[in-house]
């Protein structure tokens, strides 16, 4: 069934006016009046409802009650990733977000090949937000992780605040000592942060950084993985330890 985020409050038994953008969808869908189709605003759980007429600018729906289903994991995780060029970035965040990630950290690093910073860093974030979205609605979740603002790596580890609200925090290095069994065998109840860097990975004063803010280094085997293969290779692995799928 077709599943639409509409970014508005929704009420059971509610007539909807749908946005131009889903008016569109709709259409390439070749959806017709009477078809089922379901609704959600990321507030959690979805709106079953059905098309009651289409025309070529405008859409109306009739919701239906109030589903409170979620797809979510048991356990919260912030994907920290450096910036990756090309359409990479693109691949990540949709992947991650099918993957189940919380939420997803930006980072402006020293490797990092695209350099973005005032209007072009929110245009790009909010072009990512717009994918997370769609992701969602591929995917079967109710709730649309936030892309949070780009922030250089140094700063963000720096930031007491904001590190020290994850409970947990690993980094992914080829360099660690340790491996992937360094990982908690069950869920953590907490919040944490998984940290990766872009093509190159991250630069070795920033892996002290990060070192220095309560990281923990893993790595994984003895294969170096391109930075779209690394975080979701992990991102896997602990949705099979941790109950995830």
């Amino acid at each position: 069934m077709p599943r639409f985020f509409i970014d508005a409050p929704l009420h059971a038994g509610a007539l909807l006016d749908l946005p131009e953008a889903v008016v569109r969808h709709v259409q390439v869908l070749r959806l017709k009046a009477g078809d089922p189709l379901t609704f959600f605003n990321g507030m959690g759980g979805e709106f079953p409802a059905v098309l009651t007429s289409l025309e070529k600018r405008h859409a109306v729906a009739q919701l239906g009650g109030h589903d409170p289903r979620e797809a979510e994991t048991p356990y919260r995780i912030t994907l920290a990733q450096g910036i990756a060029g090309g359409d990479k970035m693109d691949w990540l965040i949709e992947k991650a977000i099918e993957l189940g990630v919380a939420d997803i950290q930006p980072l402006a690093t020293e490797r990092s090949v695209i350099r973005l910073d005032g209007e072009r860093a929110a245009k790009r974030v909010a072009h990512w937000q717009a994918l997370a979205q769609a992701a969602c609605e591929q995917c079967g979740r109710n709730r649309v992780p936030r892309i949070l603002p780009i922030r250089p790596i140094a700063t963000w580890l720096r930031d007491q605040d904001t590190v020290t609200s994850y409970a947990w925090r690993v980094l992914l290095s080829p360099r660690a000592d340790e491996g992937f069994d360094t990982l908690p065998p069950q869920a953590p109840s907490q919040p944490g942060v998984l940290l990766f860097g872009p093509e190159g990975g991250l630069a070795p004063q920033e892996e002290t950084l990060a070192r220095e803010a309560g990281f923990t280094a893993i790595r994984l085997g003895g294969r170096i993985l391109r930075t779209e293969t690394a975080g979701m290779a992990v991102l896997a692995a602990l949705a099979a330890r941790w109950g995830g799928w």
